[in-house]
């Protein structure tokens, strides 16, 4: 398949749709297909690659998001799709994220009579809770449904909100889950320096993670409330967080305990979990949380809701502990309780591992290629090689 990939966010960029996007593209590379990206620019010094290991990028203009450091929505830009296109021929066209430029993308793709599918990644809807903006839910939520049923169909991670969506209007909801790489993110990687950087008196103290977005639509205040709770009862624990984002620098000073790792990526993120021990995933606006895998397949223990990927792959008391969606209490308790169980601990770090093992991300390449070919249209002739234009 020529398969035309449009996002508006791509790595090194650090967020889930970004990290999911990478390994779907490389599985897909992996097994012959060709991949077009468009996505905007990300710097002075980004630079469209032509046909590298099968993978053409196609670089537009963008503008950036307010409140999401390094990200960009991408412009509209018809003219210059279409013109690429009507060169690489897709098979079948898969946008990933609803701004300007996916927006731009599946009128394209309609007009052009391309098949063309889209992805439900992040719930721009709950965000407007967070912000003060909770009037503009209803009138997001419309944006979103429109955008997605005039697409083929729209992928998600997961059966519960394929079934939420479905409940709220959107059609053609299809299920193609998420994986973890287990090579990458392994308790082997545990780092007794890193450790000892951190101030703990003992190797059995336990260190409390959180990796993500220092925001408001992450619940952040939740995950800092719970450590306090856990704080009372256990009162060595370490708490780390990864990542940055808005409420990093009242977080700071409000918290100059606490220890801001910053942004980490690749053996250094996977460093950080496999260092820890429980981890706290108080989100409630996912629409799964690729994190979650991370800190089961780093054996951490994790402590999250009852919906998303917690829903998908945790058995509470199993491999891992959940609350009832939206009690915070629940929350706070269970993890405050499980500080102080180093036997249970042990038992939920253990089969959470287990658990990540059986969740490769080839098995979700499979379920993905079987998707795009059962939308796709027959195979049409091969592209030349040209270079890909960016403008308007």
């Amino acid at each position: 398949m020529r398969i035309a990939l449009v996002t508006e966010t791509w790595p090194p960029e650090i967020n889930g749709v970004a990290n999911t996007l990478r390994h779907w593209a490389g599985g897909l590379l992996e097994r012959g297909h060709r991949i077009q990206l468009t996505r905007p620019r990300q710097g002075h010094h980004d630079r469209s690659r032509i046909e590298v290991g099968g993978l053409e990028e196609c670089l537009v203009p963008g503008v950036p998001i307010p409140g999401y450091r390094g990200l960009r929505f991408g412009l509209p830009v018809a003219r210059a799709l279409r013109r690429n296109w009507a060169r690489f021929r897709p098979t079948i066209v898969y946008i990933a994220t609803e701004g300007p430029l996916g927006m731009a993308a599946l009128r394209v793709a309609r007009r052009l009579g391309i098949p063309a599918i889209t992805g439900f990644h992040t719930r721009f809807d709950y965000y407007s809770r967070h912000y003060r903006l909770g009037w503009l839910e209803p009138a997001i939520r419309r944006v979103l449904l429109r955008f997605h049923n005039r697409s083929t169909g729209t992928l998600v991670p997961t059966r519960e909100l394929a079934d939420k969506l479905m409940e709220q209007g959107f059609h053609n909801a299809r299920v193609v889950s998420r994986g973890v790489n287990t090579q990458l993110f392994n308790p082997q990687r545990r780092d007794g320096e890193l450790r000892r950087a951190w101030g703990l008196p003992d190797e059995h103290t336990p260190v409390v993670l959180y990796v993500g977005r220092l925001a408001p639509e992450k619940n952040i205040a939740l995950a800092v409330s719970t450590f306090r709770h856990m704080q009372q009862r256990t009162p060595e624990l370490r708490f780390v967080l990864v990542g940055h984002g808005p409420h990093e620098a009242i977080l700071r000073r409000e918290n100059p305990d606490l220890i801001f790792a910053g942004p980490r990526v690749g053996e250094d993120l996977a460093r950080h979990y496999a260092s820890s021990d429980i981890f706290l995933f108080p989100s409630v606006s996912e629409t799964f949380g690729n994190v979650v895998l991370e800190a089961m397949a780093s054996g951490l223990a994790v402590v999250g809701f009852d919906y998303a990927a917690g829903r998908e792959h945790i058995k509470s008391g199993i491999n891992g502990l959940l609350a009832p969606l939206g009690e915070e209490n629940t929350f706070e308790e269970i993890a405050a309780n499980l500080a102080q169980a180093p036997t249970q601990l042990e038992r939920l770090r253990l089969a959470a591992r287990h658990t990540a093992e059986t969740l490769d991300w080839s098995h979700i390449t499979d379920q993905l290629e079987a998707l795009l070919y059962e939308y796709a249209l027959p195979d049409r002739s091969p592209s030349t090689e040209e270079d890909c234009h960016a403008t308007a």
